[in-house]
């Protein structure tokens, strides 16, 4: 389950340091993409405002919490069949929790500019911000992570632009 940068990663700042980042930079980034291709792709359909602001809320309350469901059982999962589990030392709930904050912090992001203006002005406004938010989730892991941060960046930010896009296309089609 673990790779050899996780081991090198717990060596040097430890194995819930590394789960909690991981948690954190994963919760982000599907929150802005599947927030923002949900989005765009509903008003590439034609949806009206409420309705695409309705979605969006349903999304990220529905997904953040599945998100930290996942998170909890996957690490309990991992923990329980390590031979020195003691449950009192687990690090599944906080890295749940840290899961479910940036996923819902984060998926307000592209759902903003919707309550604030036009379907319109918001589509691109969405898209623009979350593109951005994606840059800077890169930008922040790679310096946290010790990496590559341009590399980073770019491959978070276009790796979830392909993403958005797809979101756009379907919509369209749909529509």
């Amino acid at each position: 389950m673990y790779c050899e940068f996780d081991i090198l990663l717990a060596r040097t700042m430890g194995n819930k340091v590394i789960l909690y980042i991981r948690n954190f930079i994963f919760g982000a980034e599907d929150s802005l993409v599947s927030t923002v291709g949900l989005l765009a792709g509903v008003a590439s359909a034609g949806v009206g405002q409420r309705e695409i602001i309705v979605s969006g809320i349903v999304l990220i309350c529905v997904e953040a919490f599945s998100m930290s469901v996942g998170s909890f059982l996957s690490e309990r999962a991992v923990e329980e069949s390590l031979s020195n589990y003691r449950p009192q030392k687990s690090s599944s709930l906080p890295a749940a929790v840290i899961m479910f904050g940036s996923y819902l912090v984060s998926g307000l992001i592209p759902l903003f500019p919707y309550l604030v203006v036009t379907v319109d002005r918001a589509f691109w406004q969405s898209i623009v911000a979350s593109l951005l938010a994606l840059f800077v989730l890169g930008f922040i892991s790679a310096k946290i992570l010790n990496t590559k941060i341009l590399k980073s960046a770019l491959r978070m930010t276009i790796i979830g632009g392909l993403a958005i896009g797809l979101g756009v296309v379907v919509g369209t089609v749909i529509k």
